[in-house]
């Protein structure tokens, strides 16, 4: 940030009196301007047993799998961000949603929500941010080509607790020092 988006005056990075973090201060108006931790919402759709996962059509990581999720907007639930997500990305509508993952990414300043969910129909296609959806079973996972962590690792916790019948919520910390492409 290098200007103030109230009076259009430069900023400088201190910390404010009686805060603990450096912000991005305007000394001309006095407005501090907090930046906080993004959300994104997700879901892990099932149909018949298979997960629908989407391949990216945008970057970062084109060309790889990933569940249908994306950053929450103003003025909705989180609920409705993954329900959203899901039709954008993969043009399904789902239901049953069940907070599964919480996973907070501190490195980039974001937290993924995803809820285990089901699908209403069956009824699946691309988005405009997916090249191709299609819905797998556990042992044809394209593990090698998964976009990111968050969501191999919600794929694997997901497939565990299925096998073993009970289903847990997790809350994580990722701690990532490689930068995807």
């Amino acid at each position: 940030m290098k200007y103030c988006s109230g009076c259009g005056e430069e900023v400088v990075v201190k910390v404010p009196e009686g805060d603990n973090r450096s912000r991005f201060v305007c000394e001309s108006c006095d407005t501090i301007h907090y930046q906080n931790p993004r959300i994104i919402a997700g879901a892990i759709p099932v149909h018949e047993d298979k997960v629908l996962l989407c391949k990216r059509a945008i970057h970062p990581r084109r060309g790889f799998w990933t569940l249908p999720a994306g950053f929450m907007e103003n003025e909705e639930t989180i609920e409705q961000a993954a329900q959203r997500e899901t039709f954008e990305e993969a043009q399904a509508t789902i239901e049953n949603l069940q907070l599964y993952t919480v996973m907070s990414l501190p490195h980039i300043s974001q937290v993924y929500m995803l809820f285990r969910s089901e699908m209403v129909d069956g009824i699946f296609a691309p988005g405009e941010e997916s090249l191709e959806t299609q819905l797998f079973d556990e042992k044809d996972i394209p593990w090698e080509e998964i976009a990111f962590p968050t969501m191999s690792r919600t794929l694997k916790y997901f497939f565990q607790d299925r096998s073993e019948g009970a289903f847990q919520m997790r809350n994580v910390s990722l701690f990532l020092q490689k930068k995807l492409r």
